[in-house]
């Protein structure tokens, strides 16, 4: 079968200091006290990369003994047959392009969900990829350490702000930054993320946290404030590049035929946590039931079928597909690449790129985008605390 190409270029026109264009009017709302407009994008949009109608769910309405909230998902489709999925041969190609990577066989799966509550995810279709090699974890903050190292890379958070672009915002309210998970200390209203969510000067991927925080104990952990244009540098440099999303499901469904979690579908069998999530009430304190409160090193928990860790929580992870609600009623089987452009009925004229597996923050009293058919979406300029990355690459040509 053809392979259309995987690579698609970022479509805004970008400043002198690298960001898009659209960077203008959230970020000057941002230091002129108008941060809802900043946090109505993205990853804060989220965020967690949730739908709209996510964010506005409230936490009786998650607690409520819907379908779509236990453990067993609702009876396949009966045109959906399990004769149509297929798993490639095993073997690999040849030895891997690093050892950190592992080979993904390729198939024929059902992607997408059946679930009313993502409607982006359907209608679930057949899709067939074709093998290629996975990093068996997200990109960790030693792996992109080595590539900053090695090429003087600044991430869009660290970079300096021009003041030409934001008239009549004073110097000192440019500081570059990024957006941080800020708890309150009391319950909220799930109605309203601005509750939890804060634009920090000095966040980036080196201050996970802002001014002060490190990641000098956390090396084993995924970068996080990587925006799509970072991911998409360190990719390149590796030799790499980022999964489409059709291929990050078949991945991260291991094998599996239309199972609600990338392990199966059973929340925690034998008892055993499979996902560094949140636990608690949302968004004031994770009990951390899993181990872990916040983002947990790589590989914590088990792999799945194909020897991938982290396909669900975590961090959020990009994919090369442009976003679009409807895509998934006109996507072609082979090797599908996504849209051609982006469109978020939500916010027209933000383009968005997918994200996906959710992360540490997914609460079941409020996001549920762990689960491995559901889809995440964020503008391309814009990074967060919970968002990472892994990459994939293609087998060597034959001969």
């Amino acid at each position: 079968m053809s392979k259309p190409s995987k690579t698609r270029g970022v479509a805004p026109a970008r400043s002198a200091d690298g960001r898009a264009a659209f960077w203008i009017v959230p970020l000057a709302a941002a230091v002129l006290g108008a941060a809802a407009l900043w946090f109505s994008r993205g990853e804060a949009e989220e965020s967690e990369s949730e739908s709209e109608s996510d964010r506005t769910r409230t936490q009786a309405a998650a607690l409520a003994p819907s379908a779509s909230d236990r453990d067993t998902p609702p009876a396949p489709k009966a045109s959906n047959s399990a004769a149509s999925h297929q798993i490639n041969d095993l073997t690999p190609p040849g030895p891997p392009p690093d050892e950190g990577m592992v080979w993904i066989p390729g198939g024929t799966y059902w992607m997408g969900s059946d679930d009313p509550q993502f409607p982006d995810a359907q209608p679930v279709h057949l899709v067939t990829v074709d093998g290629f090699w996975m990093d068996r974890t997200e990109v960790t903050n030693a792996q992109f350490q080595e590539f900053v190292d090695a090429t003087g890379y600044k991430t869009v958070a660290e970079r300096p702000i021009n003041p030409a672009d934001y008239p009549g915002v004073a110097p000192e309210n440019l500081s570059p930054g990024s957006i941080v998970f800020n708890p309150p200390d009391h319950p909220v209203s799930l109605d309203n993320h601005l509750q939890w969510w804060a634009w920090k000067p000095g966040a980036n991927w080196r201050h996970p946290e802002g001014p002060g925080s490190s990641i000098a104990d956390r090396m084993d952990h995924p970068v996080v404030h990587i925006c799509f244009e970072d991911a998409v540098a360190y990719a390149e440099w590796a030799g790499k590049r980022l999964p489409t999303e059709a291929e990050w499901e078949f991945a991260a469904r291991g094998g599996l035929d239309r199972a609600t979690y990338s392990w199966g579908n059973e929340r925690h069998p034998d008892g055993q946590p499979m996902v560094n999530n949140w636990q608690g009430p949302f968004p004031t304190g994770d009990t951390g039931e899993d181990g872990f409160v916040g983002i947990a090193p790589v590989a914590q928990f088990p792999p799945n079928g194909f020897g991938l860790f982290d396909m669900a929580g975590n961090v959020w992870e990009w994919c090369a597909d442009w976003y679009r609600p409807d895509y998934y009623r006109s996507s072609p089987q082979d090797n599908p690449t996504g849209p051609s452009d982006s469109f978020d009925p939500a916010e027209p004229g933000i383009p968005k790129r997918v994200q996906r597996g959710g992360s540490f923050l997914c609460s079941d009293l409020y996001c549920v985008r762990y689960r491995v058919g559901s889809r995440g979406k964020g503008a391309v300029d814009s990074g967060s605390q919970h968002i990472g990355f892994r990459c994939v690459a293609d087998p060597a040509p034959a001969g």
